[in-house]
């Protein structure tokens, strides 16, 4: 595939047949940074049935502006923490930052955190995996404090993911962002009442165990979620992603769990409106 038709938006999907919700986005890096880049990337979205998103921080700048962003429309509320790749920037200045911005109105969750073993020895500058257990836990008690759902970021440590969670007592509601595991993880998942949150790698035909994973999820811990501008779904993966695109993995995840497509909508918007306490922020349902 061309570098130019990798920037390239996809054409728009068929409209979903009952609106869903976006459970994590990066609207600042997948449709810009000005009220009307969000306003147009939301209507898009509304267009094909994907009626509201949660745009979520991984820095100090992104915390700031998703808050900002989450007041230019009223189908875009926020998610504020630092990713863990850069949690040695965790001072005492940008905690108390990160708690201010977290406790405003239209901030539905503490996200995304978590651990991140990926990165470490192959980005400049990535935070080690001492540094980040440290920024997990304290964005779990910042989020126990606020009384908010904890957003997950786990890549090659679901292990110590778990092991954290349950060293530091887990929030209320804690959702596993663009969850990665196999039907195993899924099912430790479950036990412990973890919402999982799937996006485009579930439409994909080599996720073999991820697709298993989703099968066996229970409806009521479910999630979907494009994780724009990145893992764009399948028949467009490796172009540009948008909210907008999330049909295509909503009906994936219909697919794999064998259910058809407006029962899957219905069951996680309402999840959706259920996790991060929508009724009086956002109006879900057309």
């Amino acid at each position: 595939m061309s570098e130019r038709a990798r920037r390239e938006r996809p054409p728009a999907p068929e409209p979903l047949l009952a609106p869903v919700l976006d459970a994590h986005t990066h609207l600042d890096a997948a449709a810009g940074r000005t009220a009307q880049d969000v306003r147009a990337a939301m209507d898009r979205a509304e267009a094909v049935g994907v009626v509201a998103a949660v745009t979520v921080a991984d820095d100090l700048d992104a915390a700031r502006w998703t808050v900002e962003a989450a007041g230019w429309d009223h189908r875009v509320v926020a998610a504020v923490a630092l990713h863990p790749t850069r949690a040695n920037v965790l001072d005492d200045a940008a905690r108390a930052e990160i708690e201010r911005l977290a406790a405003a109105e239209r901030v539905v969750a503490v996200g995304e955190t978590g651990l991140d073993y990926h990165w470490p020895g192959k980005l400049e500058g990535c935070a080690e995996p001492a540094e980040q257990r440290a920024a997990f836990a304290w964005h779990i008690d910042l989020a126990k404090r606020l009384g908010k759902p904890l957003m997950i970021h786990d890549r090659d440590a679901h292990d110590d993911v778990l092991a954290v969670l349950a060293a530091e007592g887990a929030p209320e509601t804690v959702v596993f962002h663009c969850f990665s595991g196999d039907a195993a993880m899924a099912g430790r998942c479950a036990d412990a009442g973890y919402v999982m949150s799937f996006a485009g790698p579930v439409t994909f035909r080599n996720s073999r165990e991820l697709r298993e994973a989703a099968a066996l999820a229970p409806a009521e811990l479910l999630l979907v979620e494009t994780d724009a501008p990145y893992l764009t779904p399948h028949p467009h993966r490796g172009r540009a992603n948008e909210p907008y695109c999330l049909p295509w993995t909503v009906r994936g995840l219909a697919e794999v769990r064998q259910v058809d497509e407006r029962r899957l909508a219905d069951t996680v918007r309402e999840n959706a409106e259920r996790v991060f306490r929508l009724a009086e922020l956002i109006s879900t349902t057309t």
